[in-house]
């Protein structure tokens, strides 16, 4: 009978999913540049590992790439079918439990040692508390946003939040990428905000 629950609920979330997916593509469209047509797509893995058996010379000759697949991913599309990972949405429906928060905590913190840039995030639907559960802030150190809807349907507030969240993730990801990839940095100050929001 769990195991039926289990998969009842996987079905739902993976709906979930794919109802708000169409409406993300196209509000985050917005955020395009002239060479990065930014997109949205469902089920994409991710490597989170990336292992080296071989060498030949000072090259590795067998390397052997892991992934975990993600809900959403937000990226950037690049010409010549190159694309770059921007963020990662995981949803779950009716709430999270510790164990939850650990698991995908853990994922965010694997993808991210591929991806130093990635941003990651946990979107909770259907969630009557309408706030996020405190167990994500003691358990979800790697999130880099969290957010609760009381509904499977957002309301036009909860959608705009997420929407802005999502927006400053982008262009989060693509400073990240700017200053890991350069040789130097001219910053001599950087600083993550925390920003609560009630509804």
């Amino acid at each position: 009978m769990r195991q039926r629950g289990a998969c009842l609920q996987m079905a739902s979330e993976s709906a979930f999913v794919d109802s708000i997916t169409p409406r993300l593509r196209e509000c985050l469209l917005g955020s395009s540049t002239n060479t990065m047509r930014t997109t949205v797509t469902t089920g994409a893995r991710l490597p989170y590992r990336h292992e080296v058996f071989r060498y030949k010379d000072t090259k590795p000759s067998e390397p052997s790439t892991m992934g975990y697949q993600t809900d959403i991913l937000v990226r950037d599309e690049l010409a010549d079918d190159l694309w770059v990972p921007r963020v990662v949405i995981e949803c779950k429906l009716g709430g999270v439990s510790t164990h939850d928060a650990l698991t995908y905590s853990a994922k965010a913190d694997t993808h991210k040692q591929v991806h130093p840039y990635l941003r990651y995030g946990i979107l909770i639907g259907n969630h009557a508390e309408k706030a996020v559960p405190r167990r994500l802030f003691r358990h979800g150190a790697y999130f880099d946003f969290m957010a609760a809807w009381k509904a499977m349907d957002p309301s036009d507030e909860e959608w705009k939040g997420l929407i802005d969240v999502l927006r400053e993730e982008i262009e989060a990801s693509r400073q990240i990428e700017k200053l890991v990839s350069q040789n130097s940095s001219k910053y001599s100050l950087v600083h993550r905000r925390l920003i609560l929001k009630s509804l």
